[in-house]
């Protein structure tokens, strides 16, 4: 079910992703990972839950940027953190 949040309603457009070819960390870290997710609080390119290092989620830990978007090509779902939810 998709529902709106306050965080949500605080973001402007979406930033320009930092690293389009892949995950930041995992690509600095030569890891690897399954889906992306863009941070639409500074535009980091991140890994999803799925991927061995979880590096979406361990963003929104340490910056505390709630909401992420698919970067997988044909997606444009949101997810807020804080909400736990699609949005």
């Amino acid at each position: 079910m998709t529902t709106t949040c306050e965080h949500v309603a605080e973001l402007g457009s979406d930033p320009a992703p930092t690293t389009p070819e892949g995950c930041e960390d995992c690509l600095a870290a030569g890891g690897r990972w399954v889906h992306l997710r863009l941070c639409l609080g500074c535009g980091k390119v991140a890994c999803c839950d799925s991927s061995p290092a979880k590096h979406a989620s361990k963003h929104f830990a340490d910056e505390g940027h709630p909401v992420i978007r698919s970067f997988e090509p044909g997606e444009s779902w949101r997810w807020c953190f804080v909400d736990n939810t699609l949005v």
